[in-house]
């Protein structure tokens, strides 16, 4: 690792390296030279199956309660039972967004509620889509539960909101950048984000199909000598790998690397269809005495540049499952070499599955 490459041998490592963790040396962290978050575990939690009645994780219809009765008020007490839980498990990272339904103020009133047993917690959020889906779980033909909005005025309204929320927010990240949205030339919203930054909030970028051009981008960015950007957000798991190399490279510029969707919206657990992909993480799970999710989580954050990889739970239940990835990782490199090789698909492939699930 590149600490022991630095002379570091027999004293730490790279917080980051797996293979030295699995030989049990002790952890230090390297010094970055980007705006960055502090050192967190490797799991963190994602809100935007807590935040609102409707999302479009396999099953989830199964996970809360008859969506007529999915109100505020017992959506919020169920994100404060998850929060809750999340804490207890270690978990220190918390990602919201201004378009997950009430995300952002449900955080707040548990951040409110629970004083001193959130010290430690960092929490983030995302700008740049509206929350439309006025709380339904389907929408009418014709409209969208979210809208995109990649402008210095969307830039200004949401990060107000987002700071009357959130006055503590430690990250913000733009909503899904792409090239098509152009939001990474947008001078005005950089500029903008500079600012951000130089106010001492960490600025991030996540990405959106295709990631791999928006990741590159993202990390060439500069403002004021600078980079812009200490942080990536990118879909990456066992089924679409794409942008391993990307992620890699973020993280060696001195990004903080976030990974969501890592169990790919449920199709990376045993809600997913029967299939030989399925049946061989049964089968490798079992022996390890875990289940399908926390080994594909495993796989995630056993890479070396994973920061920090988002449980997209919905309920205590699937968190604390969820949670009993950090106890198998880092895997065996033999085992992760082979889930690698044998669960991998085609991005352009995965992306259309994704498109065809349904809000729920």
């Amino acid at each position: 690792c590149a600490a022991i490459a630095n002379g570091a041998r027999g004293r730490g490592h790279c917080d980051r390296c797996m293979w030295c963790a699995a030989a049990g040396l002790h952890v230090i962290a390297m010094p970055r030279e980007r705006n960055t978050l502090p050192s967190l575990p490797k799991l963190g939690l994602g809100t935007a199956a807590i935040g609102r009645p409707g999302y479009i994780n396999l099953g989830r219809d199964a996970d809360l309660r008859d969506r007529d009765e999915r109100t505020r008020e017992f959506m919020r007490e169920n994100a404060h039972h998850v929060l809750d839980e999340a804490v207890r498990l270690g978990l220190r990272y918390v990602d919201c967004a201004r378009s997950y339904g009430d995300a952002e103020s449900f955080v707040a009133s548990w951040l409110a509620q629970s004083g001193a047993a959130t010290s430690g917690v960092v929490v983030g959020s995302k700008w740049g889509y509206e929350y439309t889906a006025n709380w339904r779980v389907e929408v009418g033909a014709g409209e969208a539960h979210e809208v995109k909005y990649h402008t210095a005025a969307q830039l200004a309204k949401q990060l107000a909101e987002s700071r009357e929320n959130l006055p503590s927010l430690a990250l913000y990240q733009i909503h899904s950048a792409t090239e098509a949205s152009g939001v990474l030339e947008n001078e005005e919203v950089l500029d903008a984000l500079a600012a951000l930054r130089d106010s001492g909030v960490v600025c991030g970028v996540s990405v959106s199909h295709p990631q791999r051009p928006s990741i590159r981008r993202a990390i060439e960015v500069a403002r004021g000598g600078g980079p812009l950007f200490g942080s990536v957000q990118a879909t990456f798991n066992l089924l679409d790998q794409s942008a391993a190399a990307e992620l890699a490279a973020a993280h060696e510029a001195g990004m903080c690397v976030i990974v969501k969707e890592a169990l790919a919206n449920g199709r990376l657990t045993e809600r997913a269809p029967d299939s030989d992909k399925l049946a061989l993480l049964r089968e490798e799970a079992a022996a390890l005495g875990t289940g399908v999710d926390a080994l594909a989580l495993a796989w995630v954050i056993s890479h070396p540049w994973v920061t920090v990889c988002l449980s997209g739970a919905s309920t205590v239940e699937q968190l604390r499952s969820n949670a009993d990835a950090l106890r198998i990782a880092p895997l065996d490199p033999a085992l992760h070499a082979r889930l690698s090789a044998a669960v991998r698909q085609e991005c352009d492939e995965y992306w259309e599955d994704r498109k065809a699930l349904q809000w729920n």
